[in-house]
């Protein structure tokens, strides 16, 4: 089977964007490939999480991960910082990443942008972490999203030079990899982009969110004065809540309000109100297995220490060949 590589960044809650965007897809590939899914703890530092912070975060996305269908025994599942392989390997490519490469970064220009006071070495090699946590496990195939692709194409740079400069063909270039046919790009509540932590909470629905946290959070989200000519376009923040609408209602439900709008007999406040419940109960199972994980410590523990042996098993390998590879050798 072929390797498949991801990670989710361990900063806070998993929401519906992480579910219908990436992990509802990892629940199905697990079945048909083999599959790596991280907690990319290391990469969280660039935002100096407290230690409590940290910790928590790390368990909130590994109670998350098996709350949602991925399963231990069909997956690795694993903490990045569990893998020490991982920071040697990304030491190994910082000394052939070269710093106009990662300064073209659109991602690191962003950052700079928006944090100029915490523009730190991390987030300037960010690409070559993420191209460690990649080829440490010979992986072709990588769910990214169009913002990540940059990264992606960064990543094969970093191993094909590898190979050139030790004259061996040893790691396998990893492609951007959409598992399903259509990609689902879930709207934030806010009425602009792609829903994302980063716009803060109000924006995201999480998946551990109780119901009336969802309430509240979808009645808030933007509208507009409403429609004033039949069949007239939807201009960005009604079309996210229809959006949504698609992925948690069913067919009938988003036809008739869809219908209303087009009539100009459309009322918000329902539609929210519907979206909200549609969200609950979308929600409902995972957030039930939620709550019955993190509550299970053992259980927890095992699945972080079975991962992280079985990472390891793969990384160390890689490893100890690359370590041949440069020339260190032991006396």
């Amino acid at each position: 089977m072929e390797t498949v590589v991801s990670g989710i960044r361990s900063t806070g809650k998993l929401h519906l964007g992480n579910y219908y965007g990436a992990i509802q897809n990892f629940v199905k590939m697990q079945h048909e490939y083999n599959c790596y899914f991280f907690i990319a703890d290391l990469h969280s530092l660039t935002t100096h999480p407290t230690p409590a912070d940290l910790h928590g975060n790390i368990k909130q996305v590994l109670v998350e991960y098996l709350a949602a269908g991925i399963d231990p025994e069909k997956a690795t599942i694993y903490i990045q910082s569990d893998v020490p392989e991982i920071a040697e390997l990304y030491l190994y490519l910082n000394m052939n990443a070269y710093l106009g490469e990662l300064e073209r970064s659109t991602s690191f220009k962003d950052k700079v942008r928006a944090q100029p006071d915490n523009v730190n070495a991390g987030l300037l090699t960010y690409p070559v972490l993420m191209a460690a946590d990649i080829i440490i496990h010979k992986a072709t195939k990588v769910p990214v999203g169009k913002d990540q692709e940059q990264h992606l194409e960064m990543a094969r740079t970093f191993a094909n030079r590898f190979n050139r400069l030790y004259n061996k063909e040893y790691f396998p270039e990893p492609y951007a990899f959409n598992f399903s046919d259509k990609l689902v790009k879930i709207p934030g509540l806010d009425g602009k982009g792609k829903m994302g932590k980063s716009e803060g909470d109000a924006n995201v629905v999480n998946l551990a969110d109780e119901p009336e946290v969802i309430r509240k959070k979808v009645m808030r989200a933007v509208t507009d004065s409403g429609p004033t000519v039949e069949n007239q376009e939807k201009p960005v923040e009604i079309q996210n809540l229809f959006d949504l609408m698609k992925v948690v209602s069913t067919t009938d439900t988003y036809e008739y309000f869809d219908k209303l709008y087009n009539n100009c007999q459309i009322r918000y406040g329902d539609l929210k109100k519907q979206l909200a419940e549609d969200m609950i109960v979308a929600t409902a199972p995972i957030r039930e297995k939620i709550n019955a994980i993190a509550a299970d410590a053992p259980y927890l523990r095992q699945v972080a220490r079975h991962g992280a042996i079985k990472a390891r098993e793969s990384a160390s390998k890689t490893i100890k060949e690359v370590r041949e590879i440069i020339g260190f050798r032991s006396f």
